[in-house]
């Protein structure tokens, strides 16, 4: 089952589900959901496709709500509170299970804020979904930060909000690969399988 909390956090409380494996977890993958604005929450399919992804691998899943979404407190902060928040919540993980360093995950916007929180906190590794990056819709801008040279960046050849070239300019300065799933539009629809595949295929054991 899903444990639901309520932490403190820099704009008051922060409202996470924690997804945990029969044993031990291994460590901690922090997951940050698509932009609050549009409908993004934590129960968003994309995050709870990666916290399953990470629950099976042996990790503790963390994900939280940004700010003003669900129980969350504060507002919206155009990625500037959204990032103190996620950082928040990682360290407060990481303290919680033992873990030195924490997986970094994110979807969309989510992703955007995981490349900002990397700048602050050097985690195990990371595994972003449909990076925002340059011009997309709504008339939204995002310079995504570099990340680790292992980190695993997933993209639909279909993205209708992100598009392919805004993703590959962001990768191709870091020499970083991205593994493109054919037919996949932003939100993966009848593809969520295959991002728990590319995923659990890439990583260390």
């Amino acid at each position: 089952m899903t444990e639901r909390l309520l932490i403190d956090g820099p704009a008051g409380r922060i409202d996470i589900a924690i997804d945990t494996p029969a044993d031990s977890p291994r460590g901690v993958a922090v997951i940050a959901h698509p932009h609050p604005l549009f409908g993004g929450t934590l129960d968003n399919k994309v995050a709870q496709a990666l916290a399953r992804c990470f629950v099976e691998l042996g990790y503790a899943a963390v994900r939280s709500n940004f700010r003003g979404v669900g129980a969350t407190e504060g507002e919206h902060d155009n990625g500037e509170g959204e990032t103190d928040d996620i950082e928040h919540v990682a360290r407060w993980a990481m303290q919680r299970y033992g873990a030195t360093a924490p997986v970094l995950a994110g979807f969309s916007f989510g992703a955007y804020v995981q490349t900002r929180v990397a700048k602050r906190i050097l985690p195990e590794r990371m595994a972003l979904v449909g990076v925002p990056n340059g011009s997309v819709t709504a008339g939204r801008t995002y310079a995504s930060e570099a990340v680790p040279a292992d980190t695993i960046v997933i993209h639909g050849e279909l993205d209708e909000t992100v598009p392919l070239a805004n993703v590959l300019d962001w990768a191709r300065p870091q020499e970083l690969p991205v593994v493109l799933v054919p037919g996949a539009d932003h939100f993966f629809h009848r593809r969520l399988h295959i991002i728990r595949s590319i995923i659990k295929g890439a990583w260390r054991n």
